[in-house]
């Protein structure tokens, strides 16, 4: 571990560090590594789930990226709440779902659960993994709208939106019939906020 993090710490960059703003608590370290060489980085590691998991309890936001590349999606079934408790910011959500979420074969039991959680943070990275996923069918539709309809406050409410979008377009795009799925659900929304944004983007995504 000390010596990845030496490595993150040759690529630092203190302005990007200093000009980052993600919804969410920042980790106590940030050095500034862009993503990219972080999962080049990662990726030259050798893979091992008890390592992911001690880089993931590290409060350094280079460590906890890594770390998502280096664990065993496998495991995600037993231990989904050790790796929801480290996704603290959009970045961390964004990245464990595209590294982890979206690999994990139990994605289909969580995707609900975390979409019904009051944290908009596991709302929001549950809506891009399904994006991603192969696993995702129209029957997420409804635990997706649900996600939407959890009180937060603006930024969250923005936040778990732009994952509704990211899923519904990538559904809307695999048949008609998913298509007019997920137009439907999108009109039968709620009035407010996130309804309004869904509509507006899908509008021309799903055109």
């Amino acid at each position: 571990m000390v010596a990845l993090l030496a490595r993150m710490r040759r690529e630092r960059n203190g302005a990007v560090a200093d000009a980052m703003c993600r919804y969410g608590r920042p980790c106590a370290l940030n050095y500034g590594v862009s993503l990219p060489t972080i999962r080049q980085i990662a990726r030259a590691e050798t893979p091992d789930h008890a390592y992911a998991r001690l880089l993931w309890q590290q409060d350094v936001r280079e460590l906890r990226l890594a770390a998502l590349h280096l664990t065993d999606p496998a495991r995600l079934a037993d231990e989904a709440g050790f790796w929801a408790a480290g996704i603290v910011d959009a970045e961390l959500a964004e990245e464990a779902a595209f590294a982890l979420l979206s690999r994990a074969e139990c994605l289909e039991g969580l995707f609900a659960a975390w979409c019904a959680d009051a944290d908009p943070l596991l709302r929001y990275a549950a809506l891009l993994a399904a994006a991603r996923s192969v696993l995702s069918t129209t029957a997420w539709i409804a635990p997706a709208c649900g996600a939407l309809s959890i009180p937060a406050e603006p930024a969250a409410v923005r936040l778990v939106a732009q994952g509704a979008v990211a899923m519904f377009a990538a559904l809307g795009t695999r048949s008609p019939e998913a298509r007019l799925a997920v137009l439907r659900a999108a009109e039968a929304l709620p009035a407010g906020p996130a309804a309004d944004y869904v509509r507006e983007e899908l509008a021309w995504r799903l055109e």
